[in-house]
């Protein structure tokens, strides 16, 4: 008796563990609104807004929604490398016939490369540095056509790196999706940016139009994204407030994260999170008691 029941809760528990450690990755941003709920500047750097906006005007997405890499992330460009997902961080690779799936991770700052980040996310204003933390993480497939090599993305996940311990902060580790990814393209800065009048008002936006152009030039179209998401009157500051490349030690610690998980603005994310956790721990508490029940019945 005392056997089984100790074998079954250690099963029950190893259960709750393996659920847990999944809801953990599981939380999807599918538009800009959701953008806002994220804690950014505390939680979460400033920064990553701008990696995510070089990543989603960088990226080929076609009119089936497949997203394919415009880049060989093995070369090491726009600081990528191959992610082993060792901490089991996300979930574990697919296996299908023919050509394997890797993870890859982009935005190292600090990794040298034939072809760099652009400047506004390696060298970026002083209130949007994040001291190389922000990363991007894609789910890639490389399919060879014969005469072309592409690397096709079946998942995209922004996320900070702990350099003092050498992992990922699974609390604030989300996927992005392609209508993120799209929304995000329609603040493409260059020869294709839209009037900013017209980003204004789809995505409801209060911004003093004139102001971001005078401030951000011919990066507008990020100056409204940036304004949209982190919802401050004035948000930015003078075009002169340019830093070099940040390379100071991260100040971000497992104690950092615990405090940072209950800050306001990532006070309903955390609730569902508590809440999911606390359902799977009754649902596998109600297991294990019933599986004693049934056992003291056959005594």
């Amino acid at each position: 008796m005392m056997k089984i029941s100790g074998r079954v809760t250690w099963c029950c528990v190893a259960l709750l563990l393996a659920l847990t450690s999944v809801s953990a990755v599981q939380k999807k941003l599918k538009s800009i609104s959701d953008l806002k709920n994220i804690n950014f500047g505390q939680s979460v750097p400033k920064h990553s807004l701008l990696l995510l906006h070089w990543f989603a005007n960088t990226v080929n997405i076609d009119e089936n929604n497949v997203i394919s890499l415009t880049f060989d992330p093995n070369d090491g460009d726009y600081g990528s490398h191959y992610y082993g997902n060792y901490e089991e961080l996300l979930d574990p690779l697919p296996r299908p016939r023919g050509n394997p799936y890797h993870y890859y991770t982009i935005g190292n700052l600090h990794q040298e490369t034939s072809n760099p980040l652009p400047s506004y996310v390696a060298r970026p204003r002083r209130a949007f540095a994040g001291e190389n933390r922000d990363r991007i993480i894609v789910l890639v497939r490389e399919q060879n056509t014969g005469w072309q090599t592409s690397w096709r993305i079946d998942r995209v996940y922004i996320t900070q790196h702990f350099q003092d311990q050498g992992e990922y902060d699974p609390d604030h580790t989300y996927r992005i999706t392609t209508n993120l990814l799209r929304e995000i393209r329609e603040f493409a800065v260059g020869e294709d940016q839209q009037p900013l009048s017209y980003l204004s008002n789809r995505f409801g936006s209060s911004a003093d139009d004139a102001q971001i152009r005078n401030t951000w030039g011919h990066l507008a179209c990020l100056g409204l994204l940036l304004y949209i998401v982190l919802g401050e009157r004035h948000p930015f500051t003078p075009q002169s407030n340019y830093t070099p490349q940040v390379r100071q030690q991260s100040a971000y610690t497992p104690q950092v994260r615990q405090q940072s998980a209950s800050t306001p603005d990532n006070r309903q994310t955390d609730w569902c999170a508590a809440f999911v956790k606390c359902c799977m721990f009754v649902v596998v508490l109600l297991i294990v008691l019933i599986i004693l029940a049934n056992s003291a019945a056959r005594r």
